[in-house]
């Protein structure tokens, strides 16, 4: 593996998003300028403006999971960069049920395409040597993304800082998240980065040894 001082340094911007202000994330390569846009919730004009800014082609959109605040910009990106939305084939249920979800939650329906592409777990994603991990509790098809190079885990509402994702919705269970995070993300390097899918970043080693749900005996 190249040490992540001898590598270009990562392109990643990460911003709030959309009415529950879901944590998106743009990654390029800093050599070949593809991106990946992570979970696009909402502001579609915001996410197109720091594409634009930062000179990356998009050529996929990628999804943590399918709930509404994830997934309500999928399709404004998709039709101004012409990248596959990806998505675990599991989650497929949430994201056909997408205006039911905004009835639910009090937020306005906007419909979205399909996904063009399944993720599965440990596929290559095509952009800065990332992989694909899958990460079922929060939702069946609930996926991380890791970037072993850079130490960068993007966790979506899978793990928070101190905190784990929610249970009581859709297709969630707790002892299937609790098991995804301590046998794919607790085993992963200790000074990575965790994206959260909302809220303040953290480290995996900070959750090793600080999150009261990971630690509960």
């Amino acid at each position: 593996m190249t040490s992540v001082a001898s590598q270009p340094q990562l392109i990643r911007r990460t911003f709030p998003v959309g009415p529950l202000q879901c944590n998106c994330t743009i990654i390029g390569d800093p050599v070949s300028k593809k991106a990946i846009v992570v979970d696009p919730g909402g502001d579609a004009k915001k996410i197109l403006a720091v594409i634009e800014e930062l000179g990356l082609k998009v050529v996929s959109i990628i999804h943590t999971h399918a709930h509404l605040d994830h997934i309500l910009a999928a399709g404004e990106i998709k039709k101004a960069t012409g990248a596959s939305l990806c998505l675990h084939k599991e989650d497929l249920f949430l994201w056909e049920a997408l205006e039911e979800q905004c009835r639910v939650f009090g937020v306005p329906y906007q419909a979205i395409p399909g996904p063009d592409e399944w993720l599965k777990d440990e596929a290559d994603l095509g952009c800065a040597d990332g992989v694909a991990i899958h990460t079922p509790g929060h939702t069946p098809g609930s996926m991380s993304f890791w970037f072993e190079d850079y130490k960068l885990l993007i966790a979506g509402d899978t793990l928070f800082k101190r905190s784990i994702g929610r249970t009581d919705l859709w297709g969630g269970d707790m002892g299937t998240l609790l098991k995804s995070i301590k046998q794919r993300l607790m085993t992963l390097d200790e000074e990575a980065t965790v994206v959260t899918g909302h809220g303040p970043e953290t480290s995996i080693g900070e959750e090793r040894r600080s999150n009261p749900f990971i630690n509960r005996r």
